[in-house]
């Protein structure tokens, strides 16, 4: 029963992320697009995408290519939304496109989320190592094929 259940979140967490991939094409930035759900109970109850904060024209990127200061991570939209919201993210679990930043994973855990899974990593795995030092678990799956990676964490 336990492999069941280890079988049935490996397919609900594929098809998050998928969904969350499909979300990141929302953004207007053209170096990165990245997108972020959070789920409680088998429910959406927040989703993100990196752009500018509300109100801004919907350019990420400088006349250089370079990312603007004020851009907002996918992750950090996702979660001042609930804050503007009726739900609470104590307990859920986040599904994005690229591994957390450092910045990003201390938003993550004040915001009580338990558990992250994302399918791209980065060059700097800080915000990943803070996330596992908080105790929350976090899973690599793939972005090419959407199957669990060996390293999960």
């Amino acid at each position: 029963m336990e492999s069941s259940n280890k079988e049935k979140q490996e397919a609900l967490d594929k098809r998050y992320i998928r969904m969350a991939s499909i979300w990141a094409e929302n953004s207007y930035c053209k170096r990165r697009q990245v997108g972020a759900l959070i789920v409680k109970d088998k429910m959406i109850i927040s989703d993100g995408y990196n752009g500018t904060p509300a109100g801004f024209e919907n350019i990420c990127e400088d006349d250089n290519n370079v990312t603007k200061p004020y851009v907002l991570h996918a992750e950090a939209n996702a979660i001042t939304k609930i804050a503007r919201s009726n739900n609470s993210s104590d307990g859920a679990t986040m599904y994005v496109t690229a591994s957390p930043c450092i910045e990003c994973a201390k938003l993550i855990i004040q915001a009580g989320i338990k558990r992250v899974v994302y399918s791209e990593k980065y060059r700097l795995e800080d915000g990943i190592e803070l996330l596992t030092r908080a105790g929350i678990e976090v899973v690599y799956i793939a972005a090419s094929n959407g199957q669990p990676a060996a390293d999960n964490q």
